[in-house]
């Protein structure tokens, strides 16, 4: 009688799969509830509804240039308060279980994080693109390659600050208001010292070396650029640099903390 042989070799791992896998599951709420990209509008509009008539009334330059300066601040902050926040749906699927049965699927962990982190490029894609339209006519003017270089630039640093947020969300999983502490303690220093809403050049001397230390005011400085047209400016090198350096610290932080998850 011949006895079967059962293979126990285990199942391989193929990265790109998994992260599609995990890409695909993460954007389809997205897809199946748009008005929560509509909402998170809100905020980004109100600061260009508010902001923006005091900088074009306090300015003696004309408006179009005060938006040619104020939106691509605008769509910074999108990309920057949209994924600092991301990290609170992992902490809903941690105290719900369902993040515990994420882990025990046959999925590497790095794909768990990176899936993740791609799927931040979408929202922040779309909501930077309705924003840009809707200023243009109250005299926004734009660089159709400069946007779609632009829209590259705040979907790779949305990627790394998307990776940080999921990784303080792991780190405060026991205690989840301290997600919010470090969020907010930390999301608006970053803003204000990136420039994106006040010129920085008129702080003191200290704010300014904050700035030139802060990858967000390079990716502020870099947007301003390409919107204008000027793809050749040494500041959108800089930017992309900054981008891409915050996106490699953040995936690294992100899957090493990911990896360690029980």
């Amino acid at each position: 009688m011949t006895t079967a042989i059962r293979s126990t070799a285990p199942v391989q791992n193929n990265p790109l799969r998994d992260t599609w896998t995990v890409f695909a599951r993460e954007v389809r709420p997205l897809m199946r509830d748009p008005f929560s990209l509509i909402f998170s509008l809100v905020q980004p509009v109100v600061f260009l509804g508010l902001f923006g008539p005091l900088l074009v009334g306090g300015s003696d330059r004309p408006a179009t240039d005060v938006l040619a300066w104020f939106v691509p601040g605008i769509l910074v902050m999108i990309a920057l308060f949209g994924t600092s926040a991301t990290g609170s749906n992992l902490l809903y699927e941690m105290q719900t279980g369902s993040h515990e049965r994420t882990l025990v699927a046959p999925i590497s962990r790095s794909a768990l994080l990176i899936g993740r982190a791609l799927k931040e490029m979408v929202p922040i894609v779309i909501q930077a693109t309705v924003i840009a339209l809707v200023t243009i006519p109250f005299g926004f003017r734009l660089s159709v390659p400069g946007m779609v270089i632009t829209l590259v630039l705040l979907a790779i640093f949305g990627m790394g600050f998307g990776s940080l947020s999921y990784a303080l969300a792991l780190a405060s999983r026991s205690k989840d208001w301290m997600f919010w502490a470090v969020q907010q303690s930390v999301i608006f220093p970053l803003m204000i010292l990136s420039g994106m809403l006040l010129p920085i050049e008129q702080g003191p001397e200290w704010m300014q070396v904050a700035a030139a230390i802060n990858p967000i005011s390079h990716v502020v400085t870099a947007s301003r650029a390409l919107l204008a047209g000027d793809l050749g400016s040494p500041s959108v090198m800089a930017g992309f640099a900054a981008a891409l350096a915050l996106a490699a610290v953040g995936l690294w932080v992100g899957v090493a903390a990911i990896r360690r998850s029980r």
